[in-house]
């Protein structure tokens, strides 16, 4: 393993919900302990699995509250801390409390469809008013905009603070341009579970999870094997859990995992609106798929 802090398998943790679509405090605080039981790397919370969009503030703080007293420095916590509106972003940052964390993982602004250079000053903006150590987060899927390998680059390069990238454009091509490129001091990091395993073989240093909410202990497995250049072990588990990476999104992400963990009695799969929960189809195919895994 890398002595990178955020190498190995970070999880984008799921917010579970009760019936009422209310907050369920209790299963998240069951949440975080059963991902550090399983010897993960990292945490992640408030990023876009967790739904965040669809929380008041005060949701928020109160989330937060208990990944730090849960967590009590166990494993790292990397807060997800996004917006299109640089400005409001960044006075959110300065006015934050960063006492218990350990660095932003900040998504490319979405929706509005910047130019390279309005990313490039976006994060700028994010780097100069952040006190921990941030994350870029490229997922175009979500955002409607790729932020290109020499964007990347240049803010690797041009900012200390800005330390890795977490990959998710799907493109292995533009990761290892970033990978080949990058200067002493930044990693790479892929976002997407499917292709974790051969971006470590390219040369990142790991990944930050959606599965790993419902199977951490595989997952962080094969990551570790990987990273030790255990490429055959690291083959049969990636093998193994091949089609859960493609089931758990087939209708939205975090449905297809909270179906998953449904089916592992970890929580029920509430989701809040506009989202919906899995169709009975997909349940069927991913509890199929569970019990093949075992």
């Amino acid at each position: 393993m890398s002595n990178f802090k955020f190498s190995g398998t970070g999880v984008a943790v799921i917010t579970p919900f009760n019936s009422d679509k209310s907050v369920n405090y209790q299963q998240l605080e069951n949440q975080i302990n059963y991902l550090i039981d399983n010897k993960i790397e990292y945490l992640v919370p408030l990023g876009t699995t967790s739904e965040a969009s669809t929380m008041t503030e005060e949701e928020k703080d109160k989330i937060m509250g208990v990944f730090i007293k849960t967590t009590n420095k166990r494993v790292p916590l990397v807060i997800g801390m996004a917006g299109n509106d640089t400005e409001k972003l960044v006075s959110k940052i300065k006015n934050y409390n960063f006492e218990e964390i350990d660095a932003i993982l900040s998504a490319s602004p979405y929706y509005n469809k910047p130019q390279q250079e309005g990313i490039y000053q976006h994060y700028k903006a994010i780097a100069e008013a952040s006190p921990v150590p941030v994350i870029l987060y490229n997922v175009p899927g979500r955002t409607s905009s790729n932020m290109s390998a020499d964007t990347t680059l240049r803010l690797a390069n041009d900012f200390k603070n800005i330390i890795a990238i977490k990959e998710a454009s799907g493109d292995l091509m533009q990761a290892m341009k970033i990978i080949k490129n990058k200067p002493a001091g930044f990693e790479v990091l892929s976002g997407d579970d499917g292709i974790a395993l051969p971006m470590i073989a390219a040369g990142a240093k790991g990944v930050i999870s959606v599965l790993a909410n419902s199977l951490p202990k595989q997952l962080a497995q094969l990551i570790r094997f990987a990273l030790n250049n255990e490429f055959e072990k690291a083959n049969e588990i990636h093998y193994k859990l091949f089609n859960m990476y493609s089931l758990i999104f087939e209708e939205g992400n975090p449905a297809g995992v909270k179906a998953a963990m449904q089916y592992q009695n970890l929580l029920k799969d509430f989701v809040r609106l506009p989202l919906t929960s899995a169709s009975e189809a997909l349940k069927n195919k991913i509890n199929a798929e569970m019990k093949l895994i075992g």
